[in-house]
Formats: structure tokens, C-alpha cells, sequence
């Protein structure tokens, strides 16, 4: 999971706790409050490191809920707070918090091309104070195509289906696809989505084109909703792909 860098960077000095500190990480997130698998999995790992909620251990949660003008404010509040590192869920809450502060470590999941981004120098060397997993989507996804393509020669139209609507993490993986699309020639179509109704209205809206491909192919670029991407144009036969991730 992408949480598991923070885990990596606490197992560091796991050995080195401070008798009776109590740590307090930051969780900086575009998403609502509420419980999830990765969340559970982050607090489970984190108590076999030793760190333990309510013991030796606080997370303070801010969300943004979908609203990217709040994120300044909530990354000021964990900055404030004097939170030992804090988590960026994503690119748009890791760019704030960046921004917000250059000695608190930061570390970065599911971001789109840090590099271009601003967040490190290098996958290699990514200096500053922001570490963590990336998707790197300008180059993943032209390749994702070229597979895609490989298997299916057949293939003449890809959707792609991005979650949140055009924030700068997506407008990136849609550019990194474009030259791709253009030399496999596959017509590339963008869906953005904001809820689940969305899904369905994004498959109805290619009928109404009156194309028809071959085959088609739906190239999701968030994990937000894996139930609604397998429900994706049910009517049809899409064959359905996701990203990936890497460390720096």
C-alpha cells in the first residue's frame, strides 16, 4: 500500500523512541472522514513498529472533502500543530503541504510525476523534504497503452476514466498518453467523474457519438471507486486497466 513508505521511514528510528514522546503524524487528504482498509492497514503497521494510537501516538486527520481551496488551511493547521511528518494523500495535498513547510518531512502516495510537479528533484535523489511512492503517470501510461495495444491489436478507442475532474494530476497523466495514443492510433476519450451516476453517464455519452471500435478499453487513473469502474458501460465488453505505483 502506498502508506507503507511512512512505515519504512518510522521503522528507521523505531529503535531510537524517545521514553514517553508521544509522535504525531499528520494525514493531509482530499477524501472524506471515514474508515478504510488502507487506514486500518497504516494503524496496524504502525503498532508493529510499536507506535500505538492513544499510547504513544496521535494522527491528526484533515480532510478536504473535495474541495482543493481548503487544503492551504489544513496543511497551516498540521504545520501549527507540530506534527512529526505528514502524509500527502495524493498530489494536490502533497504540493500544499510543501508549500506550507520545508523542514517538516512529508511523505507522498499515490502522487503524479513529482518531478515535473515541483515535489523532488529526482526519483533518485529527491532531496527537500518530500520522500514517499509515486505513479509516475506521464511515463506509465504511454506505456500502459503500448501493452494494451500488444495484446489487443485491434484496439481503436481507450477511455480514460479520471476520478475528480481535471485538477493537475490528471491533466499530466492525459498528456503523458496523447503522443502515445497518436502513434498507435487510438482515439483517446476523457472522462472526468465526480460521483458514481457519473460512471454510467461517461458510457452512455460514447454511445451517443455513434462510433463503434472493435474493442475499447477503460484506463482508470484513481482507486476511489473499484466497484464503479467494473460497472463501467455493463451493456459492453470494456476491458479494464489500472495504474501502478513507485518508490523515490
Amino acid at each position: 500500500m502506498a502508506l507503507g513508505a511512512l512505515l519504512y521511514t518510522l521503522s528507521i528510528s523505531a529503535e531510537a523512541q524517545q521514553p514517553n514522546k508521544i509522535y504525531r503524524i499528520g494525514f493531509l487528504s482530499g477524501g472524506v472522514l471515514g474508515l478504510s482498509p488502507d487506514i486500518e492497514a497504516f494503524r496496524e503497521g504502525l503498532r508493529e513498529l510499536g507506535y500505538v494510537e492513544g499510547k504513544n501516538l496521535f494522527i491528526e486527520y484533515r480532510y478536504a472533502e473535495g474541495n482543493n481551496a481548503r487544503y492551504p488551511d489544513l496543511a497551516s493547521e498540521l504545520v501549527g500543530l507540530k506534527v512529526d511528518v505528514i502524509i500527502g494523500n495524493g498530489t494536490t495535498p502533497t504540493m500544499a503541504a510543501k508549500k506550507t513547510t520545508n523542514t517538516i518531512p512529508i511523505v507522498m502516495t499515490s502522487t503524479t510525476d513529482p518531478v515535473r510537479n515541483g515535489l523532488i528533484a529526482s526519483l533518485a535523489r529527491p532531496g527537500g523534504n518530500v520522500t514517499g511512492l509515486t505513479k509516475i503517470s506521464s511515463d506509465v501510461g504511454g506505456k500502459l497503452l503500448e501493452l494494451v495495444k500488444e495484446i489487443d491489436p485491434k484496439l481503436t478507442r481507450v477511455a480514460i476514466v479520471i476520478p475528480g475532474g481535471p485538477a493537475t494530476a490528471n491533466k499530466l497523466f492525459v498528456q503523458g498518453i496523447e503522443l502515445p495514443a497518436r502513434e498507435l492510433r487510438v482515439e483517446l476519450i476523457t472522462l472526468a467523474v465526480r460521483g458514481l451516476e457519473d460512471y454510467e453517464g461517461g458510457a452512455s455519452g460514447k454511445k451517443r457519438t455513434g462510433k463503434r471500435a472493435s474493442q475499447s478499453a477503460a484506463a482508470r487513473y484513481s482507486f476511489r471507486s473499484p466497484h464503479a469502474i467494473y460497472g463501467f458501460g455493463r451493456q459492453e465488453p470494456y476491458t479494464r486497466y489500472f495504474g501502478a505505483k513507485l518508490g523515490c
